[in-house]
């Protein structure tokens, strides 16, 4: 087990890199900054570059410039303070390359959304660096507070093998008969989470399911330039998307679902569960619809969604089958499922 808790702390800083393409020719270097990180109004921008943490092709910068097409710059971000996190989690299978663990609500996979030390990814490299059978590495993600069964690989080809199975998930089972997959034979992975919702707006009873598929595309946001909301049919760059949600029970306020999902977009099952209009519980950012509030960011927490099951086929055919324990709140208060 790692460490149990992981205090704030700061951390080194970081170099955020871009090169400019042909659109960028003529801007500005704060229009440019201003424009693509809009989690610092052009004033914040200005201070960076006072305080030299702004490079043109390597050299530092003291006052804006025009910016040429094929020129690189960089943020040097000083080091900041990483809010804490939980440290630990259960290990749920290993067998020297494939690893599956059970993470806590709250603990970032990947740096991103500003972390950079207080992550999944450090923490496996830390703790299995000096490891001859190299890191344990993340195959897919879940999004910050979302807890459950996550796939880690030490082997390339074996991430490589399973990223390919996690997004073909059973969405593709009809297409892959016509390349050998039989009408009998079982999906090589289905995924099943737990989670609560507002009460569901449609007349369904405990044990039956619907269909959801709203495809998933990019918006406007003011914090962030874009942000994944549900999408129109046919609005261009829309991913499609399907997820199978099953009613487990009716709570004062809540409803107690399983949703399976039959593809990997961003944000998925908060996304459709809002669309469908009810929102997972206590979800900050998506609205009944699926489009977001302006003045949030997608990696706040407050909902309840757990990664409770996966049945997984392995590179030389064995299937695997794999449950985190379901926390509080989110088992049925009936007979055990």
């Amino acid at each position: 087990m790692a460490e149990a808790w992981l205090s704030a702390a700061f951390n080194q800083g970081w170099i955020y890199r871009n090169r400019l393409g042909p659109a960028e020719t003529g801007l500005s270097l704060l229009a440019f900054y201003g424009t693509r990180y809009r989690h610092s109004d052009r004033g914040v921008w200005a201070e960076r570059l006072a305080a030299g943490e702004l490079h043109r092709n390597g050299t530092r910068l003291r006052a804006d410039v025009a910016l040429q097409a094929g020129e690189q710059l960089q943020w040097h971000r000083p080091p900041w303070q990483e809010a804490a996190v939980p440290g630990s989690w259960q290990r749920v299978f290993d067998d020297g390359d494939l690893l599956v663990i059970d993470k806590p609500s709250g603990l970032p996979v990947l740096p991103a959304g500003g972390f950079l030390e207080h992550t999944l990814l450090r923490l496996l490299e830390r703790r299995h660096g000096g490891e001859a059978g190299g890191v344990p590495r993340p195959v897919h993600r879940l999004g910050r507070f979302t807890s459950g069964l996550l796939v880690c690989a030490r082997r390339s080809a074996t991430r490589a093998w399973l990223s390919a199975q996690l997004r073909e998930s059973t969405a593709g089972a009809d297409q892959r008969r016509g390349a050998g997959l039989t009408a009998g034979e079982q999906p090589c992975c289905r995924k099943l989470y737990r989670a609560l919702t507002a009460p569901l707006p449609v007349p369904l009873e405990p044990g039956a399911s619907l269909t959801l598929t709203t495809p998933i595309g990019r918006r406007p946001h003011p914090l962030l330039g874009q942000v994944w909301c549900a999408a129109a049919e046919g609005q261009p760059g829309a991913l499609a998307a399907r997820s199978t949600l099953t009613l487990l029970e009716r709570r004062p306020g809540a409803d107690l679902v399983e949703v399976a999902i039959a593809s990997g977009r961003p944000h998925q099952i908060r996304l459709h569960a809002a669309a469908l209009g009810a929102p997972l519980l206590g979800d900050p950012l998506y609205l009944p619809g699926g489009l977001a509030r302006a003045e949030v960011l997608p990696g706040e927490g407050g909902y309840r969604l757990h990664a409770h099951r996966l049945v997984l086929r392995r590179p030389e055919g064995e299937t695997l089958e794999l449950e985190a324990p379901l926390p509080e709140g989110l088992r049925c208060s009936g007979p055990s499922r």
